[in-house]
């Protein structure tokens, strides 16, 4: 277990469409590095990143979001466009009036930190990822990789009507806790972890906001799928035995980033952060220190 023992302020922005909830921790004059969680997490996603980020002088900022926990639940499909969630964090660097930030996200919030790199370059120093391949990777190998077509089904599941919203939230969200307990290495996610994780799914049209991110991306692929180099340095992390991404995609995205750097973690799920949360953290220190 990873108990946050440091100092956070937690605050709400206003992006003009949304209000967002973000905890901040570390040092006001520090660098300043945002997180960005994944589905079907919230910032608790990256509780033991939050401390060690901090107390290297970092100034860390974690975002819910929208659509998850404390912020904004727009209902309309197309609020949850990569466009849309790729603004939210430029509306978080406006409003602590950064220029630019380190980025590091995992799951959705990787595919969030590609964008950034491509759509506002300026705004981005340096880019880490977790467990989810460039865009133009992950188009690839959907159309030519038939193992990684069958391991995203789910995709195609949350495109259903009510169904999978009504099957993930029911019994105090028991459908999500399995999720995460059972795709994660034993350990990673405690009961009092998950305890957490059903708060925040159980807040009023939570799992419906999270299904929008699904939905939108396949009712609006062009948002998604976009084929831009990244000029930043690049770390990408990847935990090997993730049950739906497949390992092939790792090295794949290496051709995608002119500074990148690939390494793969051989125990660890798609869970990476929380899996190996030690060795995550020194090879990210190491990398923003660089």
């Amino acid at each position: 277990m990873h108990d946050i023992t440091i100092p956070l302020e937690e605050i709400m922005i206003d992006t003009g469409e949304v209000r967002l909830h973000v905890v901040k921790a570390g040092s006001d004059t520090g660098i300043p590095i945002v997180l960005l969680h994944g589905f079907p997490e919230f910032w608790y996603g990256w509780r033991a990143q939050i401390g060690p980020f901090a107390e290297a002088g970092y100034r860390v900022l974690v975002l819910d979001q929208r659509g998850y926990n404390s912020s904004d639940k727009p209902h309309q499909v197309r609020a949850y466009s990569m466009s849309n969630l790729a603004a939210d964090v430029s509306a978080l660097l406006d409003h602590e009036h950064l220029q630019s930030a380190y980025l590091i996200g995992h799951d959705w919030g990787a595919a969030v930190a590609w964008h950034m790199a491509m759509r506002y370059p300026e705004r981005v120093e340096h880019l880490a990822i977790l467990n989810v391949p460039h865009p133009a990777v992950m188009r690839s190998h959907l159309r030519s990789n038939w193992r990684q077509l069958l391991r995203s089904w789910y995709i195609f599941f949350f495109q259903l009507p009510w169904l999978p919203e009504a099957l993930l939230g029911m019994n105090q969200a028991s459908g999500l806790a399995r999720l995460l307990a059972q795709s994660g290495n034993p350990g990673s996610f405690s009961d009092h972890d998950l305890d957490h994780y059903r708060e925040a799914w159980l807040k009023p049209g939570a799992v419906l906001a999270m299904l929008g991110w699904y939905r939108a991306a396949l009712r609006y692929p062009g948002e998604v799928f976009l084929e831009r180099r990244i000029p930043h340095p690049t770390l990408i992390l990847w935990g090997a035995r993730d049950a739906a991404l497949e390992l092939a995609m790792a090295e794949d995205n290496l051709a995608w980033c002119d500074q990148g750097r690939l390494e793969i973690f051989p125990e660890a799920t798609h869970w990476v952060q929380h899996d190996q949360a030690e060795a995550v953290n020194r090879s990210l220190l190491d990398f923003l220190g660089g």
